[in-house]
Order: structure tokens, then sequence, then C-alpha cells
């Protein structure tokens, strides 16, 4: 039975923000501020049972862009392919994106974090344990701080609730919870000149390497 995340004395992904930034698959650096959590989310009933954890924005740094839609903390998780989760949970995945502009300005930019709907087809009860919904992911040397997270409840007769950060919360057919993952901090003023490391995120990439189990069972079809 979902009882929220009490207990937890320790809340995941906090610790490896304290004074550190990551530009995605570096060591720890003279980097801005990361998303700063794990934006954990579960769901249930008597039923079923789900959690995740969401991806965010990476900070910036002296050389190179933060990345966008990454996890920068102590998680080794791969969230469930949309396919999957509507097929084994009474949910509807209705958006799953990058948020544009939410990493922090700078010479080089903080990460963007990511949009995610669920809309619920069950009563169930929503549970939500993140951070960075109160303060920025911090910026560094000039650089602007990354957006806040936001975590919302769109109830189906209308009203739009504000979840705050950590909540237990019930939900019936037709509610949409809406994720919104913070952004990473930007490193140097805006505007000054600034070639980053190789290998560094493109200001709007366009497209996306395809992956996930369909693709892979897609490719092994296609080899026979």
């Amino acid at each position: 039975h979902l009882q929220g995340f009490r207990g937890l004395r320790c809340l995941p992904g906090r610790a490896g923000a304290g004074g550190w930034g990551w530009g995605g698959g570096r060591a720890p650096s003279r980097g801005t501020s990361p998303q700063g959590c794990m934006n954990n989310v579960t769901f249930g009933n008597e039923r079923v049972g789900y959690y995740e954890t969401v991806a965010g924005g990476a900070g910036a740094g002296p050389r190179w862009h933060g990345r966008s839609g990454v996890h920068t903390h102590m998680t080794n998780t791969r969230i469930t392919d949309p396919e999957v989760l509507e097929q084994r949970y009474p949910v509807v995945l209705q958006r799953f994106e990058l948020r544009r502009g939410s990493g922090g300005a700078g010479r080089y930019r903080g990460g963007d974090g990511v949009c995610r709907e669920l809309l619920f087809r069950q009563d169930m009860v929503l549970s939500v344990l993140s951070e960075r919904r109160a303060i920025q992911p911090y910026g560094l040397q000039g650089g602007s701080p990354g957006a806040l997270g936001l975590n919302l409840l769109l109830r189906r007769d209308g009203p739009t609730i504000n979840l705050g950060a950590k909540t237990s919360v019930p939900v019936q057919p037709g509610d949409v919870f809406c994720l919104q993952t913070p952004g990473g901090g930007g490193f140097g003023p805006p505007g000054d000149a600034g070639e980053a490391e190789d290998g560094a995120e493109p200001a709007a990439p366009q497209s996306f390497a395809e992956r996930g189990s369909l693709f892979e069972y897609r490719r092994a079809q296609e080899a026979v």
C-alpha cells in the first residue's frame, strides 16, 4: 500500500548537489548546479504500483554546456518505454519532451529539464518526492540559475493544483499529473563568446537517436 515516501531520511539525488556541478559524463569540477534531485514519482492502488525517477538539466561549466534531459546524481534507473507503461498500468503518457529554455543562460548554458504528463485512468494515490521547487539551481561567474521545477495536478473537473515538492494525493480517472523538472545553472555572463568542448551539446538539437525496447525489437527482426 502506498504511503508516499514516509520513513526516508536521505533524499535521493540531493547529496550530489551540494556544491558540485556536473557537465554530463565528467567528474565533479568547478561547474554550476544541476537539477538537484531525481524527481521521484510513484502511483498505484491495491492492484498496481509504479515508481520512476525523471531526468532534468545538468549544470554548465568553464568549457561546456550542460546536458539536457539527463540524470546527474546517484541513479542507475532507465525510464519505462511509453508503450510498456501504458500497456501495464492504467495511465496514458500524454507528453514527454525537453522543457525548452529551462536551463540557465550564460556563456555556457545549463541543460534543459523535461516536461512529462501522465493521465490517470483509475483511482490511485500519487506521491512525489522532489527538490529545487523553491530554490533555483545556481549559476556561476555571471551565469543565470536554472528554472525551478514544478509539480502540477490538473483535475478533470477544472482546478489546477500546485502540489509542491513533496506530497501524496488521491487522483481520479481523467486527472493529469504535469511534471516539469528543473534546468541546470549557466556559467559565465550571457553573450560572452566562447567555444564549448568537443562533444558538448548543440544549442538546439533537432533530433534524437532512436532507442528503446521497440526499436531494439524491430532492429532484431530486420536483421534476420
